[in-house]
């Protein structure tokens, strides 16, 4: 019987053969695999990049259907504005006899300016800092979260609450209530404990917003505004109130005239009122948002309004009649959207 005998050449050949269907075959897995990663991130599944998207008709868990879909707002969270400079043809005309140092009337949901005066004009803002506290405070802390009152946080200045009780532990959410409305600096004190521990790395944690925010001439030194380090523009601040707006927790706070709320103090509540001079004297549609006052500041507002479904926020910084300039140019504005 002859034995079938085989060189050394050809076995080298079928080596090489087996080891080219090998990788033949080890590339054929790999393909399939991106196939799939590929498929899975479209459908936005496991592993693609997109595993956190939800549908805009489906809210998030939690966030009940009105407030995934207000203006700015999606169910991802909200949208920046982006305020348009570019446009120099305003389509409000006024002029006061003593002007704010510098303002700004714009459409909150467009970004359209309709009124400018030295908008990207950085000055002090006094407590219209605390629209920032109040963000960065909601980004790391729930509702029912509770804060210390110590020795620390009643070595305030300036505005407060002015109630705090010593050793007690108070919910967050009144304390936003009284950062917002009475501009507590007690309040932003015990908030920014309660986030960091520190004022320093809380201040730090709002200049971090602030650059991912895409500001541009904000800068913060305190946590309250007393600090003439705390500095903005109307540009920047319109954008800030935006973003104010569009988080519901903060936006249900700013637009109360008062609040009651339950408080650790004799008689079980605490009664807060607004500093805001729109809502104090009913300017119609009034939904929000702060003012501020220091020396160097002068008198600041932020204000927002709404009619037939459209926002408009004013911005003004060291004006001699911040509610009367506001409310002038709120109507001169929705009066000009109509035409």
């Amino acid at each position: 019987m002859r034995r079938r005998t085989w060189s050394g050449a050809g076995a080298r050949r079928r080596a090489r053969r087996r080891a080219l269907l090998l990788l033949a075959a080890v590339l054929v897995i790999v393909g399939l695999g991106v196939m799939v990663a590929s498929a899975r991130q479209e459908r936005g599944g496991p592993g693609g990049d997109r595993a956190l998207a939800v549908p805009a008709e489906q809210p998030l868990p939690g966030v009940d259907e009105a407030e995934a879909s207000t203006p700015g707002q999606t169910a991802l969270g909200p949208l920046s504005l982006s305020v348009d400079l570019d446009d120099p043809h305003d389509e409000v005309k006024i002029r006061f006899g003593k002007m704010p140092r510098a303002g700004l009337l714009v459409n909150l949901d467009t970004g359209e300016v309709l009124w400018r005066h030295r908008p990207e004009r950085t000055l002090p803002i006094a407590s219209l800092t605390k629209m920032m506290t109040g963000l960065v405070v909601v980004d790391h802390l729930r509702p029912e979260d509770k804060a210390r009152i110590t020795k620390s946080v009643l070595a305030y200045e300036g505005s407060a609450v002015g109630v705090l009780p010593r050793g007690k532990r108070v919910r967050v959410e009144t304390l936003l209530h009284g950062l917002m409305l009475p501009s507590g600096n007690d309040a932003a004190r015990a908030l920014a404990f309660r986030t960091t521990g520190s004022l320093r790395r809380f201040v730090r944690l709002m200049n971090e917003k602030a650059g991912a925010m895409g500001l541009k001439c904000t800068r913060f030194a305190s946590i309250e505004g007393l600090s003439r380090g705390n500095r903005s523009c109307p540009a920047d601040l319109a954008v800030i109130a935006r973003r104010v707006l569009d988080t519901p927790r903060l936006a249900r706070i700013v637009r109360k005239r008062r609040a009651i709320l339950p408080f650790p103090i004799k008689g079980g509540r605490i009664h807060l009122y607004n500093n805001n001079p729109l809502l104090r004297e009913g300017f119609p549609g009034t939904i929000g948002v702060k003012t501020g006052y220091t020396d160097a500041a002068g008198r600041c507002l932020v204000a927002a309004a709404s009619r037939d479904g459209v926002r408009l926020g004013v911005v003004l910084l060291h004006s001699p009649d911040p509610g009367g300039q506001a409310k002038k140019l709120l109507r001169r504005g929705f009066r000009a959207l109509r035409r």
